[in-house]
């Protein structure tokens, strides 16, 4: 039976319950990252990550303008240390990432490696880019088997106090934490939310199974007059042993863009599940970005928005609009 720790999840208004119908003369980008333990929870941990820009036609007819993925397996979830690695589409010096972590440092590698994807704007350099957070959250299976994260803690208090809204220090998962790890808080059922009546609504990714999890992430963008609009949608998830799915950190994000300058002119947040009572207090710290440039968005939110107002799921969702000035001219450039 999975083992859940007593804690108070925040006063959610419920996972999504669907994906929105595909909008004609839009750009739709999905990726899915998936982890999951074959060999037993305490073996290696494998995760495929899938992606797809789909341009949909006045017709209905969806165009691929840009898709990739790429399979990585590390020794475990706490030291993430890279045994293999496969990208496609494939780049050259890869083998380079064999032997190190896919947490600290992992993104700096990949820039030096590959410098012209950060500008890209592409699908292959988001799904990297969301790799290492995307795997931390397999850590999630071995506290939902009862199993210790073996992460050393400070005297009393985990090392991330006040990292983001959920650590705030004294807050639920502070208070909470144990030689175990975070709190375990019990995840709302996780409804489906690919279409059943449209195929093309989500790339294909692979199947779930017990004792995995998932990162998703949609981003709508089209043109509304004289600004383009962006809805983003995002959901962790967990199988439990029985295959069953629970929401983990759901956001979804809305906001408008001056096409002509690439600035921010609209930016709000809100949720759909969070761990702790206090991860929603950071759903106000997207509102930051208004007036700001999408151009190095990146790294200005890694810069700029921390600390105990802030939710670093969040955060790595409102760094992704940094490319959407190239879905914009894919978006223009179908359209001519």
């Amino acid at each position: 039976m999975t083992t859940v720790a007593d804690s108070q999840p925040s006063a959610s208004p419920g996972p999504a319950v669907s994906t929105p119908s595909r909008r004609v003369g839009s750009v739709r980008r999905t990726t899915t990252h998936d982890s999951s333990r074959s060999d037993g929870l305490d073996g290696p941990v494998r995760l495929v990550a899938r992606g797809r820009d789909l341009l949909t036609l006045p017709d209905g007819q969806g165009v691929v303008l840009d898709e990739a993925g790429l399979e990585i397996v590390v020794n475990d979830s706490l030291e993430g240390r890279i045994l293999e690695f496969s990208l496609d589409p494939p780049h050259d010096g890869t083998d380079s990432l064999i032997g190190a972590t896919a947490f600290a440092g992992f993104r700096r590698s990949v820039g030096a490696l590959i410098p012209d994807d950060r500008g890209s704007g592409s699908v292959r350099f988001q799904i990297l880019d969301d790799l290492p957070t995307a795997l931390m959250l397999s850590g999630r299976v071995l506290r939902a088997a009862g199993l210790g994260l073996g992460i050393p803690m400070k005297p009393g208090k985990p090392s991330n106090v006040d990292i983001c809204a959920g650590w705030i220090d004294d807050g639920v998962a502070v208070r909470g934490y144990s030689e175990k790890g975070p709190p375990l808080f019990p995840a709302p059922d996780s409804p489906p939310v690919e279409p059943a009546d449209d195929p093309l609504g989500w790339h294909p990714h692979p199947d779930s199974v017990p004792h995995s999890t998932r990162r998703r992430r949609r981003l709508d963008l089209w043109r509304d007059g004289e600004l383009a609009r962006i809805d983003c949608f995002f959901r962790d998830s967990h199988f439990d042993e029985d295959g069953l799915e629970g929401v983990v950190h759901e956001w979804t994000v809305r906001a408008a863009v001056d096409p002509a300058s690439l600035e921010v002119v609209e930016c709000e947040a809100g949720y759909g599940a969070l761990p702790f009572p206090e991860c929603p207090g950071a759903a106000a710290s997207a509102g930051r970005l208004v007036g700001g440039p999408l151009v190095g968005l990146r790294r200005r939110v890694l810069k700029e928005m921390v600390g105990t107002s802030t939710c670093t799921h969040l955060n790595d969702q409102l760094r992704s609009f940094e490319d959407v000035g190239t879905l914009l001219r894919r978006l223009d450039s179908a359209a001519d």
